[in-house]
């Protein structure tokens, strides 16, 4: 089954994942993310309005485990991730990088030896990272996505399931011409409230950083051992967590509304629903999923039980730790919001820390708007 794209979605720098022949090292640029569950990097050159991926690297190094129960990170998980960032200096050395943004998220967040943990980092590894705060976060993700927006979309709601928090942002793009709406999105990278000048502007209505990730989450119902009574729970439990966020599915309809949603759970979801025993980016990135077929695919999970998901290939023994718990918040999103058009987003904070850094060098070509 061949993915299917929302129209009008590709106007936007994205990532070409085929590595570019001898790049010059005055134009890379480096983004790192450091999250609860993850330590991701890319290296990437900017090529017109779009930019080439040159190296990459990611790593689960289970930063935020035991952070929910001890409030601290544990010196086997900082052990962890200091080994995999002095991977990605030795990555940044080797094709001579300077131009680069490193941030760390919820966890960093949240532990009360989260700076210093980052300023042991700093001094074992000589990287320096920032703690960007959730609305950084959620900024970062809607314009690594803005590719993916339709446009026919008049209402989108843009979901980022990370390990440690779930940041959801609802854009209202109505007042903004069918051509502009994808343009609309990427300027939002300067801030949620701006002053857009002479262009029709898209409206953050509402947004929300949710101290609940496919780690955090999973952690507050470990001591539940039946499978799929913690699995209601934990979408229950998520879902009271939106109370008040953003128009009710009564408020809106299916038309003109869609949802694009970034994070593992949602990739591999969409490689389950493809069956893909082997991932594939380019079938699984822009493919548009409806209520329904995600439905189907948490069913089968719930049916495969513990035993059956560390065995599926679909699902990869990585993720199938934390894929029950993403699917809970999953399943509430639909539940709250459904609909016939949730587009899968293979990108997220490293996309969009390289737009912005290079957007404010002003190295990427208008593309074809």
């Amino acid at each position: 089954m061949a993915p299917m794209r929302p129209d009008g979605a590709g106007a936007f720098p994205k990532a070409v994942r085929s590595p570019a022949p001898g790049p010059d090292q005055a134009t890379l640029y480096a983004a790192l993310d450091l999250g609860t569950n993850s330590c991701r990097m890319l290296i990437a050159q900017p090529k017109g309005s779009q930019f080439h991926v040159v190296d990459s690297f990611s790593k689960t190094v289970q930063l935020g485990h035991g952070l929910e129960q001890s409030g601290r990170l544990s010196r086997a998980s900082m052990n962890r991730t200091i080994g995999a960032i002095r991977i990605c200096r030795q990555k940044l050395q080797k094709h001579g990088v300077s131009r680069m943004r490193l941030v760390a998220t919820e966890a960093c967040r949240r532990a009360k030896n989260g700076r210093a943990f980052l300023a042991q980092v700093q001094r074992d590894t000589g990287l320096r990272l920032d703690v960007i705060r959730p609305e950084e976060e959620a900024r970062l993700a809607v314009i690594s996505c803005a590719p993916l927006v339709s446009t026919r979309t008049e209402q989108l709601l843009v979901v980022d399931i990370g390990g440690g928090s779930t940041e959801l942002v609802w854009i209202d793009l109505t007042n903004v011409p069918r051509r502009e709406r994808p343009r609309a999105i990427m300027r939002l990278h300067s801030g949620f409230q701006q002053d857009p000048g002479p262009f029709a502007a898209a409206k953050v209505v509402d947004w929300i950083s949710v101290p609940l990730g496919v780690a955090t989450l999973r952690d507050q119902f470990h001591d539940v051992e039946d499978d799929a009574a913690r699995f209601a729970l934990m979408s229950w439990f998520f879902e009271e967590n939106l109370s008040g966020f953003a128009p009710s599915a009564a408020e809106q309809a299916r038309e003109g509304f869609q949802i694009i949603g970034t994070s593992g759970t949602v990739t591999t979801v969409a490689a389950s629903h493809l069956g893909l025993r082997r991932y594939d980016r380019n079938k699984v990135d822009g493919l548009r999923m409806t209520s329904d077929q995600i439905d189907a695919v948490i069913r089968d999970y719930l049916a495969l039980g513990p035993e059956g998901r560390r065995e599926d290939p679909r699902i990869g023994r990585d993720r199938q730790a934390l894929i029950m718990s993403g699917s809970a918040i999953l399943q509430a999103l639909m539940r709250l919001w459904p609909t016939d058009r949730l587009s899968v987003a293979d990108r997220g904070l490293r996309e969009g820390l390289l737009y912005a850094q290079m957007s404010a060098d002003g190295v990427l070509e208008d593309g074809p708007y």
